[in-house]
């Protein structure tokens, strides 16, 4: 089997979407081997139980305890809590040989084969994510973000956050700290997704850019531009794309849901229930 590490961040408000989305990866990547990692500040045991039941017989559960004082100060919403922010400080948290890891926020599915990301020559790139905003969003956010940081041009992209390979090795040449508190202060007030505009921010000119349809396909994505791709159809998702993330407030687990891909979680949903309902 291959060895793939995988990074989450999470609170216990997201253990059922993180379980499904770890089985997801078993079910259509049955050849790897997981290390997944969980940045963590108050799951108990049965939390931690119900993520290795998801992976049982591919891999382990290896859960981190963050201080609840990390980024006391740092802006966030009920949507953005402060475990968003570990992720920022993956290459302080995880161990000093880990060189690469795929972090993946709790709400995708995936559905294809995704080995190749754990092949993906990185060379001194810091992270490679999908963008899913076009050239005026990215200059807005360019116009946003940049004061004070030089590094950050308007042609560089502005990433999704929730799947990313991050470079390990090369995240811990920098003053990571230093560099995220730093942006925190300058852009007091302006932090729209924070850690998005963090990232972006400081590292625009050192992201490679993934294939948004094939590895971070999402409901507004394909909504925005199914008209001007008359390739890009709901079939075509489901046949094509590796990992379908549920960003934003449309949730399939949600009362409300309205969109094309929430069969694709209840079908991850049921796959997850199946493999408990085995093992019991």
């Amino acid at each position: 089997m291959k060895k793939a590490d995988i990074l989450v961040t999470l609170d216990s408000g997201y253990i059922a979407q993180l379980c499904i989305m770890l089985c997801s990866i078993t079910t259509s990547n049955p050849d790897l081997r997981l290390n997944v990692y969980i940045l963590h500040t108050s799951l108990d045991d049965d939390d931690i139980k119900a993520a290795e039941s998801a992976i049982s017989g591919f891999g382990e559960i290896i859960p981190i305890k963050v201080s609840e004082d990390e980024f006391s100060d740092a802006p966030t919403t009920d949507r953005y809590p402060h475990e968003m922010y570990f992720r920022l400080f993956a290459s302080e948290y995880l161990p000093e040989d880990l060189e690469r890891v795929l972090y993946l926020d709790p709400d995708v599915v995936v559905r294809k084969d995704i080995s190749e990301l754990f092949e993906l020559p990185l060379g001194d790139n810091l992270i490679a994510a999908a963008t899913h905003v076009g050239k005026t969003f990215t200059h807005l956010n360019y116009v946003r973000n940049a004061p004070q940081y030089d590094i950050h041009d308007e042609d560089k992209p502005y990433i999704n956050s929730g799947v990313m390979i991050m470079n390990l090795r090369e995240l811990r040449k920098l003053p990571i700290r230093e560099d995220v508190y730093g942006f925190i202060e300058s852009h007091k007030g302006r932090l729209f997704l924070p850690d998005q505009d963090i990232l972006s921010g400081l590292y625009g000119s050192r992201i490679m850019i993934l294939d948004c349809y094939k590895y971070n396909m999402t409901e507004r994505l394909f909504l925005l531009r199914k008209d001007k791709y008359p390739w890009l159809t709901a079939d075509w998702v489901k046949e094509n794309s590796a990992i379908i993330h549920f960003c934003g407030r449309n949730k399939p687990w949600k009362q409300g849901y309205v969109g094309k891909f929430g069969e694709c979680y209840f079908e991850a949903e049921r796959a997850y229930l199946q493999k408990i309902a085995q093992a019991e």
